[in-house]
């Protein structure tokens, strides 16, 4: 694997989940030192399948991965100057080189694209790229004050994670909101707290960190007041609401919210509307989510152009591994024992940005295509082939 990436210069795009380590790959490069000539050689050689394909600069940098359900036509779009996007046309103007792998289907070519982008890091690409990640877990902190925050990685300051869910100010102030309304500190993690049975050699009432105490949307665990039964229960009240077992307080927002209305306090009651619908789109989403995880634990079998048949063993919506359709006594045995790891041990898998990213594709994938979740097999099904 090191000398995938010696110096820093492309060789080849290198092993794969996707197919034993000892399968030929077929893949193809081709080189020009204008964008014309790689046009003309994009038309003859490009093959009409499924597949990833990179653009190398001068430097032989690989500079972007793509993925595409038919491989001449995507490249060839990247050459035509009225209707491409102009990122491609940045790509293609460094481009020295064009190289791409044939795979068995647009299912297959995705999860590469993904595989690729994580080990390469071209600077084009953005979606899946460590370096400018665009999911998040949703966190609940430790003792002594618990509180909620957004992180990409999961660390041993948590209890509990939820999502992943897409980065955006409207999740930051989702979670804010959610903070308030718990009234859960949300000050730097430096910020000492304080709790009266926690015996202080000189008690005593210390001055708030900040101004949420005074305005009422946090229990001020820096000041010594509060005990901690009662904060410990406004944490376990906000891990409910996020995990869904406790949507109460959408219903008391509303009815807040109404009520205010109707006194003809429309300031507030514009205030608990905006809270109102910040919580239910931050509960909605992470609905889906755990949704997707429940649902999405199955056996996808997916046919390649070439007739071939792979077995995609999914689980909590991730893809865990990729097996050959077993046809002799050999390979149901190994089947046997892979689908028996990984669904009936129900094994924890660790929450981290690249599980998340491979949710998301395979999340997205069934979206668009809801025709193929009715050919997904039950590993009980799976076994009994």
């Amino acid at each position: 694997m090191s000398q995938l990436f010696q110096d820093g210069k492309f060789i080849s795009f290198g092993p794969s989940m996707l197919f034993a380590a000892d399968a030929p790959t077929r893949s193809s490069r081709i080189e020009g030192t204008r964008p014309a000539e790689l046009r003309g050689q994009v038309r003859l050689l490009a093959p009409p399948r499924p597949g990833v394909y990179g653009i190398l600069d001068r430097e032989e940098q690989l500079i972007y991965v793509g993925k595409a359900k038919n491989l001449r036509t995507r490249l060839q779009s990247y050459f035509r100057r009225k209707s491409r996007p102009p990122k491609a046309g940045r790509i293609i103007a460094q481009a020295k080189s064009i190289v791409w792998e044939i795979l068995p289907s647009e299912f297959a070519s995705l999860l590469r694209e993904l595989e690729l982008i994580r080990r390469w890091r071209p600077r084009f690409n953005v979606q899946g790229q460590p370096l400018r990640r665009r999911l998040t877990f949703v966190c609940l902190g430790r003792a002594p004050a618990p509180y909620l925050f957004l992180a990409r990685k999961i660390t041993s300051r948590v209890q509990a994670t939820f999502g992943p869910i897409t980065a955006s100010k409207r999740v930051q102030d989702a979670v804010r909101r959610v903070n308030d309304w718990f009234k859960l500190r949300d000050c730097p993690q430096p910020q000492e707290m304080i709790f009266p049975d926690q015996g202080e050699l000189f008690p005593g009432v210390r001055p708030p960190g900040c101004l949420r105490m005074e305005i009422g949307t946090c229990l001020g665990p820096c000041t010594g007041l509060g005990s901690r039964k009662d904060y410990q229960r406004q944490a376990r009240g906000a891990h409910d609401f996020l995990s869904g077992k406790d949507l109460t307080p959408l219903q008391q927002m509303h009815e807040e919210m109404q009520a205010a209305a109707e006194a003809q306090q429309f300031e507030r009651a514009a205030a608990m509307r905006d809270r109102w619908a910040a919580l239910s789109w931050l509960a909605d989403r992470l609905q889906r989510v755990r949704k997707a995880q429940q649902e999405m634990s199955f056996i996808y079998p997916v046919t390649g152009f070439d007739g071939s048949v792979a077995w995609y063993l999914i689980h909590g919506a991730r893809t865990i591994a990729v097996l050959e359709a077993p046809r002799n006594p050999a390979t149901r045995k190994a089947t046997r024992a892979k689908i028996d790891a990984i669904y009936r041990q129900r094994s924890e898998l660790l929450d981290t940005y690249e599980h998340a990213d491979s949710m998301m594709v395979v999340m997205q994938w069934f979206r668009k295509h809801p025709d193929e979740r009715e050919r997904c097999l039950t590993p009980e099904a799976a076994l009994a082939r």
